[in-house]
């Protein structure tokens, strides 16, 4: 049976004494009476305070950490939001979708063009083929301008700028998106590094307690109070836990660089973690919660706003069979010109388009974009379905990672009473090393378990409110 169990959380400085904020406190483990055949070794809760005992090679440079950064949740969050360059990327791209409103809206303005144009003609010569009609060319110099305005092109650009409108929205709720998904990371990868820590401290208690009674048992052995056996079986306790000290260490330094990595950093990851207050339970009717999630999630909302952009867009491909109707203008003057020419010119008019054929093209564009509009809207479609389940698992392993922060409390008194019980027998010599052994490690598990609960549940309340849409 593995001592430790990775990526686990604990609370204590003693592996014996489990003060969490999210249930009530396991009573410690009381030290049983000297047995009359041999004197009874130190108890996991005093382990800590023997100052005498031997301590491993490295347990000292793992305990004491070299002073980090002071660092709460809220600071973690506030650092990943301005230093993320996905986040910063989103917030671009947005920026970017806003701007192309400005594309399709340009042709409710008139359009001006000024030229300015120089001629030498071969005498008087016209453009013959080509067209059906001819075109002088005459010897000049001129400058002026033209001015073309759109009338109307029933409702063409009107479903572009709509179709833009909506896109630029749906961009937004993208960066809202992104934004959430890197407050999550951040908030596990926090979490993940306070499990580490505290697997760490509680490495380090179990290891002093594992050197404290196995100098105990080489000194009982050598007085033929204990057997050999019972000294091997310490040994390989003790090298056990040096080993989960060694893991749980490397351990730490994994969930800070991960940290360190979620905040957009690549300075120091040595913080020094705030504790942060357990949320509170889910309420027992999920129905409340997946509807705010159909409403809030940003990721369903950029969907349907994609869907209605490519909705206006495949109207928009049905107005180009439409006329357009333009109004036109031109003026300027010719300074030098032939006699066939006027010294200035100008003349107004309209022009309607109407296409009549063009190998189908629009007809194919039309199709087009309405299969991309029932594609979008199917996409949102399976997107609120993914939002419902998500919901329900989230909420269903948040409630049972709190109810698991009471039942594991009580598993950590009942493994408190087991090893007070085995530690009896042992020192009555009517239990075995093993059996001690045995219990002692169910004792290690429960507190571990314990302690992991805290965390786990903090962990599910964020993937839960995650699912919801719900991360600040």
């Amino acid at each position: 049976m593995r001592l430790f169990l990775p990526g686990v959380a604990l609370c204590i400085s003693a592996i014996s004494y489990l003060p969490c904020s999210a249930g009530a406190q396991p009573a410690a483990l009381p030290t049983a009476p000297p047995a009359e055949k041999a004197p009874s070794f130190t108890p996991l809760q005093n382990a800590t305070q023997d100052k005498d005992a031997i301590a491993p090679a490295n347990s000292t440079s793992m305990a004491a950490q070299p002073p980090g950064t002071e660092l709460s949740l809220a600071d973690a969050e506030a650092r990943a939001l301005k230093n993320q360059p996905r986040l910063l990327a989103e917030q671009y791209r947005a920026q970017a979708a806003i701007k192309r409103i400005g594309e399709p809206r340009a042709s409710y303005s008139a359009q001006a063009y000024g030229n300015l144009t120089a001629i030498e003609a071969n005498g008087d010569t016209a453009v013959a083929a080509g067209a059906l009609t001819t075109s002088s060319i005459s010897t000049r110099a001129a400058g002026g301008a033209s001015l073309v305005q759109m009338i109307t092109d029933f409702g063409h650009t009107s479903n572009l700028v709509q179709s833009a409108r909506l896109a630029a929205k749906a961009s937004g709720q993208d960066e809202e998106s992104i934004r959430q998904s890197i407050l999550m990371q951040v908030e596990e990868a926090y979490f993940n590094a306070q499990a580490a820590e505290s697997v760490r401290k509680t490495a380090l208690a179990v290891l002093d307690f594992r050197r404290v009674t196995l100098r105990q048992l080489s000194a009982l052995a050598q007085s033929e109070l204990r057997s050999t056996l019972d000294v091997q079986f310490a040994q390989v306790m003790d090298s056990e836990a040096e080993l989960a000290l060694v893991r749980a260490e490397s351990n730490v330094q994994r969930a800070h660089a991960q940290l360190a990595a979620a905040m957009g950093e690549e300075g120091d990851s040595d913080y020094i973690l705030a504790d942060e207050p357990l949320p509170a339970n889910p309420e027992a009717d999920p129905a409340g919660y997946i509807s705010a999630a159909i409403a809030d999630r940003p990721d369903l909302k950029a969907l349907k706003l994609r869907s209605d952009s490519a909705m206006h867009e495949a109207r928009a491909e049905r107005d180009r069979n439409y006329p357009t109707v333009n109004a036109l203008a031109a003026g300027g003057e010719v300074p030098i010109h032939d006699p066939t020419i006027h010294h200035e010119y100008g003349a107004v008019g309209a022009n309607i388009n109407v296409p009549l054929f063009n190998g189908g093209l629009y007809a194919a564009r039309s199709a087009a974009a309405k299969l991309e509009a029932r594609a979008a809207d199917k996409d949102a479609v399976l997107r609120e379905v993914e939002i419902v389940r998500d919901v329900r698992m989230t909420w269903a392993d948040a409630r049972d990672a709190y109810l698991q922060i009471g039942v594991s409390q009580r598993l950590v008194d009942e493994t408190n009473v087991a090893m007070r019980l085995a530690k009896a027998r042992y020192d009555a010599g009517l239990g075995s090393i093993v059996e001690l052994n045995q219990a002692e490690l169910d004792q290690t598990s429960a507190l571990i378990t314990a302690a992991s609960a805290r965390f786990d549940y903090l962990r599910a309340m964020t993937a839960f409110q995650f699912a919801m849409g719900d991360v600040h």
